[in-house]
């Protein structure tokens, strides 16, 4: 990489990115924001400002390991998600975007029975970094919120995040499912966004090389984790509830019959992403 200009380097990263990435230049800008701490912005109004030889070491460093694969958040460590900034590493898979469909669902859930989520007791289960639990916190100032993961190095990023946002009342608990939280814990909202990818896929998928098999593998059809926690979720919630549940594309007609056999009086609905996929699974009651 030559050149010791903003515009130089990023250039230059970009032509080096195109071949693994749908949006190289704008990959670069997020590796050269990082490296310098200054804002995307700041960066394309100055592409004249020097960088220093340690910046320029820094950056075609990252912009080297980008070209072998590793995702860029895991690069910069962090990611945007719904109107906040999350910490990500390894120990937890990188938001998409399309989660954001299960918060604002949520969101709309909760507001209907009290703005603020005043008196709402919320459980996000497999919460990994926490960008759901902490965005429903962080929205719903009254509401209760618990968030639960089998991992212990995903609750440590998720904790962290928390502090980061300043979130101190959420209550982080280690454990399998709706059975990590407390016993006395009878949740109205239940969000998940579990492991959905059937095993035999996710071998085939590049994230498999980076993000953990833990956050990702389904079991043979995707559903294992889901199915257990609709059973579980039987046995836990009240007469009320709202259970929200993130799926893959095309996983909706199976989820929302296993979720009308398992609730018979709740109002079951798939709820479309922006591309029309399946992607989020609402039952009512």
């Amino acid at each position: 990489m030559t050149g010791t200009t903003v515009g130089a380097v990023l250039e230059a990263a970009a032509r080096a990115l195109s071949a693994v990435s749908d949006s190289p230049r704008l990959d670069a800008q997020m590796i050269l924001a990082h490296v310098m701490d200054r804002q995307r912005t700041a960066l394309l109004a100055h592409p004249e400002q020097a960088l220093s030889a340690d910046e320029e070491k820094r950056f075609t460093s990252l912009v080297e390991q980008s070209a072998r694969g590793t995702p860029i958040p895991y690069l910069v460590g962090t990611r945007p998600f719904f109107r906040y900034e999350f910490r990500v590493s390894p120990a937890v898979l990188i938001p998409r975007p399309e989660t954001e469909h299960i918060v604002e669902a949520a969101l709309a859930w909760a507001r209907a029975q009290s703005p603020n989520g005043d008196g709402l007791t919320l459980a996000d289960i497999g919460t990994g970094s926490g960008v759901i639990a902490l965005s429903l916190a962080a929205e719903l100032p009254g509401a209760i919120v618990h968030a639960t993961d089998i991992s212990r190095d995903a609750l440590e990023v998720a904790r962290d995040n928390a502090r980061r946002l300043g979130l101190t009342g959420v209550q982080f608990h280690q454990g399998d499912l709706l059975d990590a939280l407390p016993p006395d814990v009878q949740p109205d909202l239940v969000v998940a966004n579990l492991p959905y990818i059937p095993s035999d896929e996710l071998a085939l998928l590049p994230v498999s090389r980076y993000e953990p098999r833990l956050a990702l593998d389904g079991g043979p059809d995707g559903l294992r984790l889901i199915r257990a926690l609709i059973a579980g979720a039987v046995e836990r919630l009240g007469d009320r509830f709202c259970l929200l549940l993130e799926i893959g594309a095309g996983q909706g007609d199976a989820v929302a019959i296993l979720c009308q056999e398992a609730f018979p009086g709740a109002e079951v609905r798939v709820l479309p992403d922006y591309a029309g996929h399946d992607r989020v699974v609402e039952i009512v009651q």
